[in-house]
């Protein structure tokens, strides 16, 4: 007779420390294309917002795992917006696309970093999503949004626009108000440094008063003429000039205030948007783990006194809002050396032996989700302490890592839960990136 018991397989033995309740805790992810993928997350479904992040700009199994998700919370949990760190206006783009609607002026993600938006993996998304809410009234459709305080030359041109369509008069007070950075929007940086240094007289209070026009037209007609979504076009566009404004400015007198305007901007954009749709607004948030992640678990909140997106939605909807982390420990990804430089694939150092990558990495999973709530597996006592976290942006500089990319983070404090990939690949580019016009928006930071 054959053992029955021959084929049984031993109990798996887990590493010690730290990894070893890793390994124990994680649940293995399943391929992408499986409907189990999204299913897992379904967990955060009952959330308001769920806040997806990246260790990197330039990394396919990121962007395939949000998707994944995403199109779950969409289609099973009524998700609605789908929020970006990426320029209003060229989201308006994105959005006229999925939602079936005439295409929004102007070409979108035509700067550096065009891959960053303009790669397969999000298409392949974007043409879910736009096949999904064909088959949804115009009411429950999921629109695409971008939450970042860029592109001043499409926010300004949307305000004229829609005041030219509702109210020719307004549109020249805009036009006028607005000249005093027309000389600016292909170079913003430095029209910061001019208004700085006094060689040129700050717009401040002519991109102030614009936008308190708009919100005062707001509460006054919603919805009229062009209807609600030209409106809130036309608030958020008003918006975002007046915090690029004062963001060009605060970049030029160092610390945490440049950082702190643009993530409280991602932040009052995604509000208004949960706001305009109303009480059954449901959000996914695709960002850097830089901006998904509680900065007050963080090296960049406790030393240098900076917020990002993640704590204060927290801070907002408390247990409502939700932050996902991915991390990878190796593999290739998509980048570039400078600003404005070429994308380069390059090679991603194996994770530092002191990093909360390591002790995943050492986890001996490929790829796994960690539920870090708090929760009677105990994973979240030791991730609560600090370790180096790897950040990679659009600029991945490996001679430098150590002090280019890596920060102190509490894991189990900044995020609701872990995603992890041990080994990455780059997305894949739907088109070389183009040479930009003047310096990068995202200069310094590029996260």
């Amino acid at each position: 007779m054959p053992d029955i018991h021959s084929h049984v397989e031993p109990p798996r033995a887990y590493p010690r420390g730290p990894s070893g309740q890793i390994a124990a805790a994680a649940e293995p992810l399943p391929a992408f294309d499986d409907p189990a993928f999204g299913r897992m997350f379904d967990r955060f479904g009952d959330a308001r917002v769920v806040l997806l992040g990246e260790a990197t700009h330039g990394t396919s199994e990121f962007y395939r795992a949000r998707a994944a998700i995403t199109r779950w919370l969409v289609e099973k949990r009524g998700f609605n917006i789908v929020a970006l760190e990426a320029d209003w206006p060229d989201a308006r783009v994105l959005d006229a696309r999925v939602r079936g609607r005439a295409p929004a002026a102007g070409e979108a993600f035509a700067r550096f970093p065009t891959w960053m938006w303009k790669n397969r993996e999000f298409d392949a998304f974007l043409g879910w999503l736009a096949q999904h809410n064909r088959t949804c009234s115009r009411g429950d459709q999921a629109g695409i949004y971008g939450l970042d305080l860029y592109n001043l030359a499409g926010s300004m041109r949307a305000v004229v626009d829609y005041l030219d369509r509702t109210d020719p008069e307004a549109a020249t007070v805009a036009r006028e108000r607005y000249g005093c950075l027309n000389p600016w929007v292909q170079e913003p940086q430095t029209y910061g440094r001019m208004a700085v240094s006094g060689r040129y007289a700050s717009c401040e209070g002519a991109v102030t008063s614009m936008l308190a026009d708009i919100l005062a037209r707001q509460l006054r007609e919603r919805p009229h003429g062009d209807g609600e979504d030209g409106l809130l076009d036309a608030v958020q566009s008003a918006r975002l000039v007046r915090d690029a404004e004062a963001y060009y400015r605060a970049m030029y007198y160092g610390g945490a205030e440049a950082w702190n305007l643009r993530d409280r901007h991602m932040f009052e954009t995604l509000k208004a948007l949960m706001e305009a749709r109303g009480g059954h607004a449901r959000a996914v948030v695709w960002a850097h783990n830089a901006h998904v992640g509680d900065a007050r678990a963080t090296e960049m909140g406790v030393v240098r006194d900076e917020i990002n997106l993640g704590q204060l939605c927290r801070e907002q909807w408390a247990d409502e809002a939700r932050l996902i982390g991915f991390g990878t420990h190796a593999g290739k990804v998509a980048c570039a050396s400078d600003w404005d430089a070429p994308m380069e694939v390059k090679t991603i150092r194996p994770s530092l032996a002191e990093s909360q990558e390591r002790q995943s990495h050492n986890a001996g999973l490929d790829r796994f989700l960690l539920d870090l709530r708090p929760g009677p597996n105990g994973v979240r006592r030791v991730l609560s302490d600090p370790r180096l976290e790897r950040f990679i942006g659009v600029i991945y500089r490996p001679e430098t890592e150590r002090w280019s990319h890596y920060a102190e983070c509490r894991l189990a404090e900044q995020f609701d839960a872990w995603v992890w990939f041990d080994e990455t690949s780059p997305v894949t580019p739907l088109a070389r990136a183009a040479a930009a016009l003047g310096e990068d928006d995202t200069w310094p930071f590029g996260l």
